[in-house]
């Protein structure tokens, strides 16, 4: 354990002293992919960061983050459904992704109010490259979707690291209170009740409208995927998109959301897991 936290406290040291985020998750975070391989760069923006998501010094999840669209990519973690009922937390950033130029950044997630006081960051330098607190307010018909839910931990450090505004996107209401809960909820916990580790990476397709005068996309698709190997040694995988302005979700195969994806973001082929991670 004294080797894993050495490795911890060096690469916090690397991202301070080279005032940036890390350049993939390749040797860093790879914990929470499938065969510790990341999905392609099919999906990678003109302007990304790269989050191993920390709280209380432990990461808990991994996010890719559009610094221009303030909204993640995906965000990846090992599934660990919980049914105790989630309860409000405060919503933290990410130092990382906007005040990496201070010496004094700490690497774990923070709330607002700690980076003004504690580490004396204005207001308009945590807000540069990622969304804030006063972006979500006056929503309409739109919610604060998280992509990696805090029901799917099952500690209360898990969920509360899920609450921080890198992992969060303007999802539509009917859809998030609707059937993207039931498939968290019910779906998810049917479809891994056989898998010994379950690998979820779950994401948002950047849409053509905003929030908080231009600041924050409004995906036009929300998606997630799961890859795991079962009790059989067999190894399964699936796939759900849906639409962010309706109430309407589809359960696919894990080949056909690849193609989805490629086909909505032109940005080239999308690859999610590792080749064992069945694509029918």
């Amino acid at each position: 354990m004294l080797w894993l936290l050495l490795l911890q406290v060096w690469a916090s040291c690397l991202w301070l002293g080279q005032g940036e985020v890390v350049k993939s998750f390749a040797n860093t975070c790879n914990q929470f992919f499938y065969q510790n391989m990341p999905p392609a760069k099919g999906l990678e923006p003109q302007n990304p960061a790269w989050i191993c998501q920390t709280f209380k010094d432990r990461p808990f999840y991994a996010t890719l983050y559009d610094k221009k669209g303030r909204i993640p990519v995906y965000s990846a973690y090992i599934y660990q459904f919980v049914t105790s009922k989630r309860t409000p937390q405060l919503w933290m950033v990410e130092p990382q992704v906007s005040v990496l130029s201070y010496s004094m950044s700490p690497s774990n997630m923070e709330t607002e109010k700690t980076l003004r006081e504690k580490y004396s960051v204005s207001e308009k330098d945590i807000s540069e490259s990622q969304a804030v607190y006063q972006d979500y307010l006056k929503l309409k018909g739109l919610d604060r979707g998280h992509l990696n839910p805090a029901s799917h931990h099952d500690t209360q450090d898990g969920r509360d690291a899920t609450f921080t505004l890198t992992n969060i996107v303007p999802q539509n209401t009917a859809l998030n209170s609707g059937k993207w809960n039931v498939y968290e909820q019910k779906t998810m916990p049917k479809k891994s009740k056989d898998c010994q580790t379950t690998y979820a990476i779950v994401g948002a397709v950047p849409g053509t409208s905003s929030i908080a005068n231009g600041r924050v996309n409004v995906p036009s698709h929300i998606w997630a995927s799961a890859c795991c190997k079962t009790k059989k040694n067999t190894v399964i995988a699936w796939g759900a998109i849906a639409e962010n302005d309706k109430d309407k979700i589809r359960v696919l195969t894990l080949g056909a959301l690849e193609e989805k994806l490629a086909e909505l973001y032109k940005r080239g082929p999308v690859s999610l897991f590792h080749k064992d991670c069945p694509r029918k």
